[in-house]
């Protein structure tokens, strides 16, 4: 049973719950509320679970990696909501609340419950490939989509799938009002030449900028960087791909600073993740 235990919401996060609620009440079967990283879009869906669950409601929540899993199982834990986890390795549970991994779920349909709600986390994944196929698979069900970022790469619309947008508050807003901490942007001059580049579904095609950024002029300047502005700090490098994260982690290894890729594949995923956090 779910617990009465309540979480403590900010101003904010009780105006987004409101919003939605009232868009439910207007009509919409699909509200999609959208808010930047930092406003707590999970506090957010597990206090709405909560409520639903204490109704004696099925709620869904759908994420698509591991990471994700962990961080809503962990919310809902923290307000004693009882829930399952369907993800591979995990034993299933009957409870009313399930956090699934799209990849697993999308070969237990047939084994789960049909939701009243279902709770799309990464909403701008929700209209293609196996979460659509999740999602028609039960008509009638309710959606909730959350999502810092309502665009997809390849132009694909959201308003097939949701029906009212929600506008959380912005990062100038959680800012000015002490909820995020500010910013210090440092933009050093380009050293990589991006000219001539085919674009692909809107970005940049990998192959060809990771070409042009996996070279020791690129890397190297990234790495002196590193060591003026946040030496012994933690970081996080975004690369083009697999050969170039590999590449420019060696490179900070080969540099004395303590460096390991994340990858897809990254069997120690959850330990890695781990130690970054410590």
């Amino acid at each position: 049973m779910a617990s009465t235990r309540i979480m403590q919401l900010r101003p904010y996060q009780q105006q987004a719950i409101s919003d939605l609620r009232m868009a439910y009440r207007n009509g919409s079967a699909a509200p999609l509320l959208v808010a930047p990283t930092g406003m707590g879009k999970t506090v957010v869906f597990a206090a709405i679970t909560q409520s639903a669950a204490a109704r004696g409601r099925q709620v869904l929540i759908l994420v698509h990696r591991r990471e994700l899993i962990h961080q809503a199982s962990a919310k809902l834990s923290a307000i004693a909501v009882d829930h399952g986890v369907i993800a591979a390795g995990i034993a299933p549970s009957i409870a009313s609340v399930q956090v699934a991994s799209v990849q697993s779920l999308i070969r237990r349909l047939d084994q789960v419950a049909k939701p009243d709600l279902i709770i799309i986390d990464e909403a701008h994944h929700a209209v293609a490939g196996s979460w659509r196929k999740i999602i028609d698979h039960w008509p009638g069900s309710l959606l909730l989509g959350v999502t810092a970022t309502p665009v997809r790469q390849d132009g694909r619309g959201l308003g097939a799938m949701f029906d009212r947008l929600i506008h959380g508050p912005s990062v100038e807003q959680l800012i000015a009002t002490g909820y995020l901490t500010p910013a210090k942007i440092y933009a050093p001059p380009p050293v990589a030449d991006l000219t001539g580049i085919h674009r692909r579904a809107g970005d940049f095609a990998i192959d060809e900028a990771a070409d042009r950024m996996d070279r020791p002029t690129v890397t190297g300047d990234a790495i002196s960087h590193y060591q003026r502005i946040a030496l012994g700090r933690s970081a996080i490098a975004f690369c083009c791909n697999v050969k170039h994260a590999t590449s420019v982690c060696d490179a900070f290894k080969a540099a004395g600073i303590r460096s390991a890729t994340l990858l897809g594949n990254t069997t120690d995923r959850d330990a890695l993740v781990a130690r970054f956090a410590a």
